[in-house]
Formats: structure tokens, C-alpha cells, sequence
């Protein structure tokens, strides 16, 4: 029997590269993302908070691990709005990128890239929404509708949502995606919010998923990462 071909996804919230004994170590949280194996990841707080908002995990060092980083036009920053995608692997190609300025009382954003992977295209949008739940509804009620014309491709959404609640919520706002089982990943010392979550569009899905909690992930951030291993279905 052919074994079919998997990706892992993952998502993190490196609170520019501040742990959680106030130090500023971008190391630890290599550490971290390499542990992962992950293909793609993506992250929030990736950059510094004011413009020229520069990159808070530092090119070099993603580059002397092999890492790529997709350009979302933030220059010297990592991403765009602090949300940024970085891929590694021969089968791994960036098609298209984009972004969205998200309404709400806080300056939000969220990025789109478009890849060419080993399971196929796929869409993959980046995204760390509001703290205020009317926000959140806000801002996912507009990517949906911004993203409503474009081409038909399978999708994922990965990310800090900021949702405390165990309810449904995130799944009733956009019920076109599948939002995985909720895994508690903050605050990292002691998990009790799934505020970390990937959602899955048709065409995908995930033959498991997780939070990493390997040292030194505990401490690197006040999020653990999340991370899903993904296949194509029909």
C-alpha cells in the first residue's frame, strides 16, 4: 500500500522572543521551532512593536538553520503585522502571498501564502486576532469575506485566536473550516487556554495533532506551540 504524503504545520506566539524570565533569548526559541520537525510554521510576534517594527527573531539565525522566510513586505521585519511564515523542504514552494489589515480597536493583521507542497497547494493563512470578542467576530467575519473570491485551494488557518471559552465559538463563526480539538497552550509554565488553533478547509485533514511542551518550550515564550500533521483527502 502507498503511504500518502504528510506536512506538519505548526504555530507559535514567540512574544518576541521574550520568555517567561524576561530574558530575550531568540536561541531558545530556535530551539524550539527546530525541535518541532515542523515543514511550516507560523508565527505571531515575530516582530518588535514599533515601527519600524524589526525582526525580534533575527534573520541570520534562521537562515544558518535552513529556514526560509516567505517575504509579506515588512521591511527589516519578519512578516507583516507580526504574523510571519517560514517553510523548510526541498518540496516546498511559495505561488502567492498576501495580507489583510484587520478592523478592531487594536492594529491587527493576518497573512496569506499560497504553497506548492508535498500534499499538493495549499493555503495557508496566518493570523493572531484581538483580545475583545466582538474583534474576533470582526475580524474573522472579514477575512472570510475577503478571501471569498479566490481560487478554490485546501486551507488552513493557524494562529492566536485569543479565545478563552470552550464553547464553539471560533466554529460557528466560520463554519467552512474544521477547528481542531482545542489543546491547552498558555500560559506555557502551566497550560489552561487553548488560545493556540489551526482550522482545516475541506481537502485536508489532520492524522494528529498536538502542543510541544520539550524543554526548553516552557520557559522560550509565554505560549507553547501547536503543530498538526496534515493530509490530502478527496
Amino acid at each position: 500500500m502507498t503511504q500518502l504524503s504528510t506536512l506538519r504545520i505548526a504555530s507559535y506566539n514567540i512574544q518576541k522572543c521574550v520568555g517567561l524570565d524576561f530574558r530575550r533569548q531568540p536561541q531558545r526559541i530556535m530551539q524550539v521551532i527546530d525541535s518541532m520537525k515542523a515543514d511550516i510554521v507560523v508565527l505571531q510576534e515575530a516582530d518588535k512593536r514599533l515601527p519600524p517594527r524589526p525582526a525580534a527573531l533575527p534573520h541570520f539565525m534562521l537562515d544558518e538553520a535552513g529556514w526560509q522566510i516567505v517575504d509579506l513586505g515588512g521591511a527589516g521585519s519578519l512578516g507583516w503585522h507580526g504574523n510571519a511564515i517560514i517553510w523548510r523542504g526541498d518540496d516546498i514552494r511559495v505561488r502567492q502571498t498576501g495580507h489583510h489589515e484587520l478592523p478592531g480597536l487594536e492594529p491587527r493583521g493576518a497573512v496569506r501564502v499560497e504553497f506548492d507542497t508535498q500534499i499538493g497547494p495549499l493555503r495557508v493563512l496566518g493570523m493572531h486576532l484581538g483580545l475583545l470578542p466582538a474583534s474576533r467576530r470582526r475580524q474573522i467575519t472579514h477575512i472570510r469575506r475577503c478571501d471569498a473570491g479566490l481560487d478554490l485551494m485546501p486551507t488552513v488557518w493557524a494562529g492566536d485566536f485569543n479565545e478563552w471559552s470552550r464553547q464553539p465559538v471560533l466554529d460557528h463563526l466560520a463554519p467552512d473550516m474544521r477547528f481542531l480539538p482545542p489543546v491547552p497552550s498558555f500560559p506555557a509554565a502551566q497550560p489552561l487556554g487553548a488560545l493556540d488553533r489551526i482550522a482545516l478547509g475541506d481537502g485536508l485533514e489532520a492524522i494528529t495533532h498536538g502542543v510541544h511542551d520539550a524543554r526548553p518550550a516552557h520557559i522560550a515564550s509565554d505560549h507553547l506551540p501547536i503543530w498538526a500533521d496534515l493530509q490530502r483527502v478527496a
